[in-house]
């Protein structure tokens, strides 16, 4: 009897250097995410500034163990705001339900899109994103009167 290979990330060629696009293939482990992915994100990061993901999660994959959900977990929230943009292509729905209730954490843009809409996919995640102005992204237009305004007159 053969023993089955660990699943493993396969690393998809053609994308801009900001872009870190893997495909899940098998039943990954932790050694999946610390031997490729995670070091992989790290020196995109620490190239570009910012990392764009386009993660695909097709038919040849069979799960995750606990320690790549672990690790999948803390490469996540350690690195919220350095995702420019976050693609996830997958039909497997608890996939797509767990994606989407972390979405509000993450700093940038974030889609899911199914198997059928993998091109759409590729290019949303090459688009250009340009970087967010700094600071909050409001329009002051009116003036705050000051506390002196508030203030009853004193008899």
């Amino acid at each position: 009897m053969s023993e089955k290979k660990p699943g493993h990330f396969e690393i998809l060629p053609g994308f801009p250097s900001d872009v870190v696009a893997i495909s899940a293939k098998g039943r990954i482990d932790r050694h999946a995410y610390e031997d490729v992915l995670i070091p992989l994100i790290d020196a995109t990061l620490a190239r570009e500034g910012k990392v764009k993901v386009l993660y695909i999660i097709g038919p040849e994959f069979e799960g995750f163990t606990a320690g790549a959900a672990w690790d999948d977990t803390k490469l996540g929230f350690s690195h919220l705001s350095d995702f420019a943009r976050f693609a996830l292509v997958t039909d497997v729905e608890w996939i797509r339900m767990a994606i989407k209730l972390f979405a509000p954490l993450m700093g940038g843009r974030m889609r899911v899109f199914n198997m059928a809409e993998i091109d759409t996919a590729k290019n949303w995640i090459t688009a250009y994103n340009p970087a967010p102005e700094a600071g909050p992204e409001v329009a002051a237009t009116h003036k705050l009167s000051t506390l002196e305004d508030k203030i009853p007159p004193q008899d």
